[in-house]
């Protein structure tokens, strides 16, 4: 399994006690969903090592108390510390409506009701107070913040998400 065909799931951030039981810390806003996952990957040095799970617990919202197949110490919980949780892209749940996975709009066409075509999503940053629309425009990049009130549709099948954004702030961008 590599990366590439993986979505981040969370971080291990502590052993919880010294059975080998540790804490994962979910990525999601649907912690549920997640709850009686069966397997995982760890990025343990730069690779994906599948770890099967022989007991979990969801607490404190996102955190998930889990106990591994075949690790039943405390130091084999201290080894995993600070691991990323991974699981297969299959495993990520159907969005449908305006709701999507960053990693699934790349590509897509960005059309403003008010401006037209702006250009294909490239990338969404994500490491800023506010998420935003990487689109390439030519030569160009515009950055379009990712909100709800600015989506106005996401069409899967013809790979399009038709927003309205701002006045002024393509043009800013563009012109």
């Amino acid at each position: 399994m590599e990366k590439k065909d993986c979505f981040y799931l969370g971080k291990i951030v502590r052993k919880y006690s010294f059975r080998g039981q540790v804490v994962i810390k979910l990525d999601t806003d649907e912690p549920e969903l997640y709850q009686k996952t069966k397997l995982v990957f760890l990025d343990i040095k730069n690779k994906l090592i599948p770890y099967e799970i022989k007991k979990s617990l969801l607490q404190k919202g996102n955190q998930l108390r889990v106990l591994f197949e075949g690790v039943d110490t405390e130091e084999g919980a201290v080894a995993l510390l600070k691991s990323d949780v991974y699981l297969p892209l299959s495993e990520l749940p159907v969005l449908t409506g305006n709701n999507f996975y960053f990693h699934e709009i790349i590509g897509f066409e960005v059309i403003d009701v008010n401006y037209g075509s702006v250009g294909a999503v490239t990338g969404v940053n994500d490491s800023t107070a506010q998420a935003l629309f990487e689109i390439k425009n030519g030569d160009r990049q515009v950055l379009i913040p990712v909100i709800d009130d600015f989506i106005k549709e996401v069409n899967r099948e013809d790979k399009k998400i038709v927003v309205e954004a701002p006045d002024g702030l393509i043009a800013m961008y563009l012109e």
